[in-house]
């Protein structure tokens, strides 16, 4: 397995992937780490899943999400990855969106363990992470650096794998576009998270004002950063 493949140079969605590589026809899933639910509500809208349930750790996003409008077919839910209110063999896939290396390190081989557990034969757990290389890392390491916890979330994906815990079915390398009209959104979007309280000093504040601004364009700021697809499979 590789955490990074440089020469990549599609560029592509994570829809577009998952329409792609996975079958979702009246699929039972579970979303850990759900954040805002952009990429649930994307696939209970525009894929054949019979149900979704989504959950978020972060008590302010989850009370968000639950005041919010969703289809009937999505079920939000306050918990970690570490600790899955699930039966055995009852879910088809597993999705972490960039969530994998929020878990606390010390609690990830749990949690892969509970997602081997909930999973059926041969269900998939598809789990993407942003690599820690590109333009928008540049600016966002300057305030939170999460390169020792992506290299730990690689590192215990590998470990699930080489144990025999799950098999390694595909690993995808992409690049994946994110606009910000501003460096206002950028702010309320990345440094004004719930999830992480940033707190950034007066010099601080500046310093990533300036480096963000050096993206900006007439029509906003475009970041195009590398990103990886772990797909596992849990054995029959």
């Amino acid at each position: 397995m590789q955490i990074a493949q440089p020469s990549v140079s599609k560029t592509t969605t994570e829809l577009e992937l998952i329409s792609q590589h996975l079958n979702l026809v009246d699929a039972s899933v579970l979303e850990l780490g759900c954040g805002k639910a952009q990429l649930t509500r994307a696939l209970a809208q525009d894929f054949p899943i019979q149900k979704i349930i989504a959950t978020e750790v972060d008590t302010l996003q989850h009370e968000a999400n639950l005041a919010s409008e969703y289809p009937s077919k999505l079920e939000f839910r306050a918990g970690g990855a570490q600790s899955i209110a699930l039966p055995d063999n009852s879910v088809d896939v597993v999705f972490m969106f960039k969530s994998l290396h929020h878990v606390p390190v010390d609690l990830m081989p749990l949690a892969f363990q509970e997602i081997a557990r909930v999973l059926k034969p041969q269900g998939s757990l598809w789990i993407s992470e942003p690599i820690y290389a590109g333009a928008f890392n540049e600016v966002l390491r300057l305030f939170h650096d999460e390169q020792h916890v992506r290299e730990a979330a690689f590192q215990q994906t590998k470990a699930a794998v080489d144990s025999g815990l799950l098999q390694l079915k595909q690993q995808i390398f992409f690049n994946a576009v994110t606009h910000f009209v501003d460096f206002a959104e950028f702010e309320q979007r990345i440094i004004g998270v719930t999830h992480t309280k940033h707190v950034l000093s007066p010099e601080l504040y500046v310093q990533v004002k300036t480096a963000f601004n050096q993206h900006l364009q007439i029509d906003g700021a475009h970041f195009s950063s590398p990103q990886r697809v772990d797909w596992l499979q849990k054995a029959a």
